[in-house]
């Protein structure tokens, strides 16, 4: 069964791995997918990724973060741009989540990237997610 929106799918899946205190959440593939783990983990929200080659499609696994006793790393996690309504941000609009705390995801014609390097680039894109 095809999916309308993966990437709502993988946010809620670690938003949900989080909440309940998962070490790993799993999900299908897809090179935006990794793309997005790769911000995560460079901003330092998830410890790891990796991607599991199997049939009939590739696994994407993420290790979870957290603190000292638990304590989580991600406190929220929020789909912006959606099929039905696609929002996009010129350069000069880049969206500041919590004031600079938290990491916008932003889909470029350079890659995907945080909030703050496509700031350093001056390049603007379709907002994909807050993360903080």
């Amino acid at each position: 069964m095809t999916m309308t929106d993966p990437i709502a799918d993988m946010l809620t899946r670690v938003r949900n791995a989080n909440s309940v205190g998962k070490d790993t959440v799993s999900m299908p593939s897809s090179k935006k997918l990794v793309e997005i783990a790769r911000i995560m983990e460079q901003e330092g929200y998830i410890a790891r990724f990796e991607v599991i080659e199997g049939e009939p499609r590739a696994t994407l696994e993420i290790t979870l973060k957290y603190g000292n006793k638990k304590a989580k790393t991600i406190r929220g996690i929020k789909r912006i741009s959606k099929p039905g309504l696609r929002i996009y941000a010129g350069k000069d609009e880049l969206p500041r989540v919590l004031g600079g705390l938290g990491t916008a995801i932003i889909s470029t014609s350079q890659g995907v990237m945080a909030d703050r390097d496509a700031r350093k680039k001056g390049i603007g894109g379709e907002v994909v997610a807050y993360v903080w």
